[in-house]
């Protein structure tokens, strides 16, 4: 299926209602609620859809889905959850991390959710606990609010001279504080000065790079509004010449620097195949959290070259993909 058909796919299952088309099938169906955006999700949904496979479930044949976007406007999620709630799918898909997940559990108490990307879903009070979730949520966590003091190690081992760092954070995504707080930690002991900026809407970040401060790096928080607007903040960093660490491949293959966290796809995959898994009857109280057991280091040669980098070889040999 070419890119173009994919996008154009996913916008108008995104404005079906069910009853329009449930009259016609006796499929169930699978509320696909996240917080992102169509357009930049391709991958991951491809990835879903994959996992839905290796549980035998084939979109159109044996299952349907129902897609609600919320496009980076996490105050739409309460009212598009409730919407597939209405619709009484068989099992509601979190996507796009803890904004999302928690809609969701806000929403429902007895059909099943499975969640994807969430940081930390004990200390967010959405499991009991990652190997016995109890209650009707599970899915899969990611390490992100750890990986902080890890990207500014790599972005120190990278750019040597840094002093001063700028910290780029969602104040609206409720994990946001777990993620600063390791990178600050970190940065500190490197004594590297730390400035936290926040943004939530894109004029908040037009905002600040228009009145950029200085600074010698940026590490942007992996969060779905941030992947959002992932073209945007490439560009709006590119153009002041900043090097930057994120969390997420995608950003570095549209021309950031540098990237290092858990695999977005991966996730997507094993929460697509926990999602058939529940369709067959099994509970999501008896399914563990899974953690991730794939992370990945990107590094954009060309983007290196033009800041005048010279990557470490020993960096170089550690990446698991260079884009040159």
């Amino acid at each position: 299926m070419k890119r173009r058909e994919f996008i154009a796919g996913l916008a108008i299952a995104a404005t079906l209602r069910l009853p329009a088309f449930a009259q016609k099938s006796t499929l169930p169906v699978i509320g696909f609620l996240s917080s992102r955006s169509p357009g930049e999700s391709e991958a991951v949904v491809s990835k879903f859809r994959e996992g839905l496979g290796e549980s035998g479930y084939v979109i159109g044949e044996n299952v349907l889905v129902d897609y609600r976007w919320a496009e980076g406007r996490y105050e739409r999620l309460a009212t598009l959850a409730a919407d597939l709630i209405a619709l009484r799918v068989a099992v509601l898909f979190a996507a796009g991390g803890p904004p999302a997940a928690l809609a969701a559990k806000a929403a429902t108490s007895t059909i099943p959710v499975v969640f994807s990307a969430v940081p930390d879903p004990v200390r967010l009070g959405l499991v009991t606990s990652l190997g016995r979730p109890g209650g009707n949520l599970t899915g899969m966590s990611t390490f992100t609010a750890d990986l902080g003091a890890k990207e500014v190690e790599l972005l120190k081992e990278l750019v040597p001279t840094i002093k001063a760092l700028v910290y780029l954070v969602n104040p609206s995504n409720p994990s946001g504080e777990l993620e600063v707080a390791s990178a600050v930690a970190a940065a500190r002991a490197a004594g590297i000065e730390v400035q936290v900026l926040k943004a939530s809407t894109e004029s908040e970040l037009e905002s600040i790079f228009a009145s950029w401060p200085s600074a010698d790096g940026l590490i942007v928080a992996g969060e779905p509004f941030f992947d959002s607007q992932r073209s945007r903040i490439v560009a709006l960093v590119a153009k002041h010449g900043t090097p930057a660490m994120y969390s997420w491949r995608e950003n570095v293959v549209l021309g950031g620097l540098i990237s290092y966290g858990s695999s977005l796809t991966d996730s997507y995959r094993k929460a697509g195949a926990y999602t058939g898994r529940i369709l067959k009857g099994e509970k999501p109280a008896d399914l563990p959290v899974m953690q991730p057991t794939k992370f990945e280091m990107a590094i954009n040669l060309k983007t290196a070259k033009t800041l005048g980098i010279v990557v470490p070889p020993t960096l170089l040999a550690r990446a698991d993909e260079v884009i040159e």
